[in-house]
């Protein structure tokens, strides 16, 4: 049975169509990687999965219950979920631990104590140990997004959506975001991210879907996706992608 199923989705903005009827599966243990162009879609897909958007048409359920009907309750879909965004929303005035912890303990009426070790453990196990009681504008930018995306975890997510979670950060300090994507696929987290780094996106995605103008264009295993595209608007992507040198 797949975690989420996205069958028909539509969304609007003003008039214009940023969604045109998505459909998507994601299976347990599955990471599936969204590319395109800038306005293609793809963040405001992962947005309606969160419920920060409202769909206009179409369904998104998740193990199985529609999270779209208006009667669902929000909060408790977003208890199943992780997210983490280019911009780290780390709170400025709160320690990492605190950050950290602060879901936990307010909406999943964790004990502070256990919540306090459990983000322990998650700190130690993505090399932050030393940085529990550091404030965020002590942090390099490397460590502010590895510590947005441990306090999704800290949760407990049934699937966690990774939004450009790189595209912030100076050359240098992409590649220890990258390894802590890459240790979550080893442990089996099932995710759906968007990202521009394309040898990253072939190496760790087991599904790549190409968007295009709101459209679901091309999708299949990464490695066919990109070596043998069908659509010739997914190989000029990814030719301008090479020629740009973000291969």
């Amino acid at each position: 049975m797949s975690i989420l199923t996205i069958d028909g989705v539509w969304k609007n903005f003003r008039g214009h169509s940023v969604l045109r009827g998505i459909d998507l599966e994601v299976h347990p243990h599955e990471v599936v990687s969204l590319i395109g162009a800038s306005g293609s879609g793809k963040s405001t897909l992962l947005r309606c999965v969160n419920l920060l958007e409202t769909v206009d048409d179409g369904t998104i359920r998740l193990d199985g219950e529609d999270i779209t009907d208006p009667r669902v309750n929000v909060d408790d879909v977003r208890k199943r979920l992780g997210i983490a965004f280019q911009a780290f929303n780390l709170f400025p005035h709160m320690t990492v631990l605190d950050n950290i912890t602060l879901a936990p303990r307010r909406v999943h009426k964790v004990a502070k104590k256990q919540a306090e070790e459990q983000a322990h453990d998650l700190l130690v196990r993505f090399g932050l140990a030393d940085k529990a009681r550091a404030y965020p504008d002590q942090l390099s930018g490397g460590q502010q997004q590895r510590v947005a995306i441990i306090r999704a975890l800290a949760t407990q997510p049934r699937l966690m959506l990774l939004d450009e979670v790189t595209s912030a950060l100076d050359p240098e300090l992409v590649v220890e975001v990258l390894e802590i994507i890459r240790e979550l696929k080893e442990s089996g987290m099932t995710m759906i991210l968007t990202t521009h780094e394309m040898g990253f996106c072939r190496e760790i995605s087991d599904t790549v879907c190409f968007l295009d103008g709101g459209v679901l264009l091309e999708k299949g295993p990464a490695e066919k996706i990109f070596t043998e595209p069908e659509h010739a608007r997914t190989r000029e992507f990814l030719r301008s992608v090479l020629e740009s040198g973000r291969f």
